[in-house]
C-alpha cells in the first residue's frame, strides 16, 4: 500500500484529494497549519471526513518550520508527496507579501529538501494559471513563456516551478507541476469569487464585478481536478520533470458565471461594476493537450452543473 503525504490536507483541493486517495486504497498523511486566512472551522469540518479512516493520519505543521518539516520526513516513509499547501490568493499578496515568501518559497524549499533526503519516488506540487500573467496567446500552453507575472502570488508560483526543476535535475527526483485553473465546487474557499458572490446574493448584498464584467475564466470543477491528480500520481514524468495545465479548456465569461449562480439561487444579484483590480488578469484558458495524451483525461464538468452542486452544498452547510 503506497503512502502519500498531502500537504494542505485541510484545504479545498487537499481534503478532496485525500478522500479520493483513501477510496483508492492509499495510506495518507495529511499536513496543514490550519491558519486563519479563511474560516478555520471550515477546514476542521473538512478534516472531520477522516475521523474514522484508519489509513489517514493528520499532523499540524507549518511548511515554513524547517525542523518540524524535517521531522515529518524522517518519521514517515512516503512513496509520493503532493504539495498543495501554500498561501493562496492574488489580491491578498498585495498587502501581505511576507506570508507568500514564508509559505510558498521557504515552505516549498523545506518540502523539496524532505523529498531529497528521503528519496521520494514522485513529487507533485501545485502551481497556478496565474504564472501566465497577461499572455495574449490563447489557450495557454505549458510551452508558453511565463516570465512576466503581475502579482507576487504568481511570482512565487513561477519560483516554485524553477525550484522544483532544479531539484529534479540535481537529485533525479521525478517531479510533476500542476497549473490549476480557477478550481471551484462544494467545500470551496470562501475567498474565491463564486463563494463570496453566492454569500452576498443570498444575503441581498451587492457584489463587486471587476473590469465591468469583461473577464473570462477557465472554471475547473473539483472532482475533475482530483481525478487529474490521481491519474498523474501514477504517471512519473519520463524526463524527470513535467508541468501540466489542469483546466476545463472552456473559458466562461464572468457575467455567465454570475448568471449561473443567480439561477441556482433563484435570486438576482445587485452588481457594482468596478475597474480591473491590481494583479488580476482578464482571461484564462487552458490547453490540456498533454494531460489528455499522457493520462487520457480532460476536465469536462459543465460550469452550470458545477455551480448548481456548489450552491446546493452552500445552502446545506450554512442552512440558508
Amino acid at each position: 500500500m503506497k503512502k502519500i503525504l498531502v500537504t494542505g490536507a485541510a484545504g479545498f483541493i487537499g481534503a478532496h484529494l485525500s478522500r479520493a486517495l483513501l477510496q483508492r486504497g492509499y495510506q495518507v498523511l495529511g499536513l496543514d497549519n490550519l491558519n486563519d486566512y479563511y474560516d478555520v472551522q471550515l477546514k476542521k469540518d473538512r478534516l472531520a471526513w477522516f475521523d474514522h479512516e484508519k489509513n489517514f493520519q493528520f499532523v499540524t505543521v507549518d511548511l515554513a518550520n524547517r525542523d518540524a518539516m524535517a521531522d515529518v520526513f524522517e518519521s514517515y516513509a512516503f512513496d509520493v508527496v503532493v504539495n498543495l499547501a501554500a498561501q493562496a490568493g492574488v489580491r491578498y499578496s498585495i498587502d501581505h507579501p511576507h506570508a507568500y515568501a514564508d509559505s510558498n518559497l521557504v515552505g516549498f524549499l523545506n518540502v523539496l529538501e524532505g523529498c531529497r533526503a528521503q528519496k521520494v519516488k514522485h513529487l507533485l506540487y501545485a502551481s497556478s494559471s496565474s504564472v501566465y500573467g497577461e499572455n495574449k496567446k490563447v489557450p495557454f500552453a505549458v510551452e508558453d513563456r511565463v516570465d512576466h507575472p503581475i502579482s507576487l502570488y504568481a511570482a512565487t508560483k513561477k519560483s516554485n516551478e524553477l525550484m522544483a526543476h532544479a531539484y529534479a535535475h540535481l537529485y533525479a527526483i521525478p517531479v510533476t507541476g500542476l497549473r490549476f485553473f480557477t478550481v471551484y465546487g462544494p467545500w470551496g474557499r470562501p475567498d474565491m469569487a463564486y463563494f463570496s458572490f453566492t454569500k452576498a446574493i443570498s444575503e441581498g448584498k451587492s457584489i463587486d464585478v471587476y473590469n465591468h464584467g469583461k473577464m473570462q475564466r477557465d472554471f475547473t470543477y473539483i472532482s475533475d481536478v482530483v481525478e487529474a491528480i490521481v491519474r498523474l500520481i501514477e504517471k512519473k514524468p519520463e524526463y524527470t520533470y513535467k508541468i501540466y495545465n489542469i483546466g476545463n479548456h472552456s473559458p466562461e465569461t464572468l457575467m455567465d458565471f454570475i448568471a449561473a449562480i443567480e439561477d441556482a439561487l433563484g435570486k438576482k444579484a445587485v452588481k457594482r461594476y468596478l475597474p480591473m483590480q491590481a494583479g488580476d488578469v482578464p482571461a484564462t484558458y487552458a490547453d490540456v493537450t498533454d494531460l489528455m495524451a499522457d493520462v487520457d483525461f480532460k476536465p469536462n464538468t459543465v460550469m452550470r452543473q458545477g455551480i448548481a452542486q456548489f450552491v446546493g452544498w452552500y445552502r446545506s452547510y450554512y442552512g440558508t
